[in-house]
């Protein structure tokens, strides 16, 4: 087993960041660090998303080290959704829904890349279209469109699901939902998992 991925949290209430920090270092595979110190993630907890959570998304994604950002809101809207995954975000989660191993889940997905977020969210996205999204995504997108396979493995990534849980899950090897993956990245230009995810939203291909 490799080192443990060090997470930071981010809240404006001590007692609240003090708890956060307490139920992630329930996992083996975390290791809470303070603030400032280099971190692979931070979790950053907020009641709303407003301009000024997005700043700090933001900010956090610039620093040098780059860590990436799992946001705890107590509200949580599609258009909030889609905002903080422009702004950096790869994790989404209402506090409520928050449990231990569903937060600590979240925060191992970002950590390799992967965006997390409710998948009644999701559907909430879908139906009340993008008005407030980031305009259209690229025309390849509404031209190439995702194939059965390519829907079914993407939207088990922005369920959170691993690598091992969607092979199983599709009956497929660890190697070929890598592929799909891999494919799509590839195909439409796209960063990473999470930016396909976002992407595919825009577009309304999930």
């Amino acid at each position: 087993m490799g080192e443990p991925a060090r997470v930071s949290v981010d809240a404006a209430d001590p007692v609240l960041e003090a708890g956060i920090g307490c139920t992630l270092n329930g996992s083996p595979e975390l290791t809470v660090v303070t603030n400032g110190e280099e971190s692979d993630a931070t979790v950053v907890v907020v009641d709303l998303v407003d301009d000024k959570v997005l700043d700090v998304v933001h900010s956090i994604r610039n620093q040098p080290h780059r860590p990436e950002v799992v946001l705890l809101a107590t509200e949580l809207s599609p258009a909030d959704a889609l905002h903080a995954i422009a702004a950096g975000a790869h994790g989404l989660l209402r506090r409520r829904e928050a449990s231990a191993n569903r937060l600590s889940r979240a925060v191992l997905a970002a950590v390799v890349g992967d965006c997390t977020m409710p998948p009644d969210l999701i559907d909430r996205v879908l139906e009340q279209g993008m008005e407030n999204a980031t305009p259209a995504a690229p025309q390849a997108w509404a031209r190439g469109g995702l194939n059965e396979r390519e829907h079914a493995v993407l939207r088990l990534v922005a369920e959170g699901y691993e690598t091992d849980e969607i092979a199983r899950r599709l009956s497929y090897s660890a190697r070929t939902v890598t592929a799909v993956v891999h494919d799509i990245t590839q195909r439409f230009r796209l960063r990473n998992r999470a930016h396909a995810v976002a992407y595919a939203l825009r577009a309304r291909l999930l």
